[in-house]
């Protein structure tokens, strides 16, 4: 799961916000494509291996634990590397970054909690229909009623027509994940036309970080500070939050943003690649289908988004 950073506001599914990415047109866009797509797929490679590696963890620190040690290290790496200025902000500024944080520690907390009881393949998978229902319910098309459709197929067969071979706990919190998910993305939006750069996400991370951390030391206590603990959780960090942020900022510069959106909509699949080879968490044919139908559903409200936008661009300009 990536965490998307903060700076302009979209409704595609999973799709992180960043600099301005650079036009398909614009000299160099198709030679130097391969250069941002490997950079994209190798943060989602980071993501989901970082979520892997927390599985692993869990048994040592328990799942809040771990996120506590993935938002503490997430934070005070971010804050050393964007330097916020914590002065001039309105009552509004800071509002929107608290309601952030707690999207943010929400949304964390919450998936965590499910991939400890169901597979990391499934559990991104039901988490990436929040993302997938804001962007059908912002576009107003009816199109997005076949994408619904597809997703609520992939979901049928992912719960075998009740979800009877997953922990029902374990749908319940990826479904709540999902939901934080889509209120992040509204609220990254919101603190990227507040705040420069990634000044909001580093502020943001760290009201997460805060609040989740009587959760983690309620839970495990001593544990984390265990210094083989404390590594692996700074691994997770890095893993599955500064490292993908880093590799993304680099490739929007340099990737339609739409183009960017469709790639992050393979994340379940990257997922259930990690569960694999990390967990040996194998998927049976109709898990596999299921996973395949939501990244459809998924790939197909990203680009109807961008056809919408597309063509308001040609009315205004005719």
């Amino acid at each position: 799961m990536t965490t998307p950073s903060a700076a302009t506001p979209s409704t595609a599914p999973g799709q992180s916000h960043g600099p301005a990415p650079a036009q398909a047109g614009a000299p160099g866009g198709r030679r130097g494509a391969l250069g941002p797509v490997g950079l994209v797929l190798a943060g989602g490679i980071s993501v989901q291996f970082g979520g892997a590696l927390a599985v692993t963890l869990m048994p040592r620190a328990g799942a809040l634990g771990v996120v506590t040690l993935r938002l503490l290290v997430a934070a005070l790496v971010l804050m050393v590397v964007c330097r916020p200025r914590l002065r001039g902000h309105s009552r509004t500024d800071w509002g929107t970054v608290i309601a952030f944080g707690l999207a943010m520690a929400a949304m964390n907390g919450l998936f965590y909690q499910s991939v400890a009881r169901i597979p990391l393949g499934p559990a991104v998978t039901l988490e990436v229909l929040g993302p997938l229902a804001l962007s059908v319910l912002a576009s107003r098309r009816a199109v997005n009623l076949v994408w619904a459709a597809l997703a609520l197929a992939g979901v049928f067969l992912l719960g075998g027509g009740g979800f009877s071979g997953l922990d029902p706990l374990g749908v319940a919190f990826a479904l709540g994940a999902g939901a934080m998910w889509a209120a992040y993305i509204v609220f990254s939006a919101r603190t990227g036309r507040r705040f420069p750069q990634a000044d909001g996400l580093a502020l943001a991370m760290a009201v997460a970080a805060v609040l989740f951390l009587p959760l983690g030391v309620l839970e495990s206590g001593t544990k984390l500070l265990d210094p083989t603990t404390f590594a692996l959780g700074a691994a997770v960090a890095v893993l599955s939050s500064v490292l993908p942020y880093t590799l993304e900022l680099l490739a929007l510069r340099r990737l339609p943003a739409s183009a960017f959106a469709i790639l992050m909509s393979l994340e379940p699949a990257l997922a259930a690649a990690a569960g694999f080879l990390v967990l040996d968490q194998a998927l049976a044919a109709t898990e596999a289908a299921a996973i395949a139908l939501v990244i459809a559903a998924s790939m197909g409200a990203v680009r109807t988004q961008v056809g919408r936008r597309r063509n308001r661009k040609t009315a205004g300009g005719s």
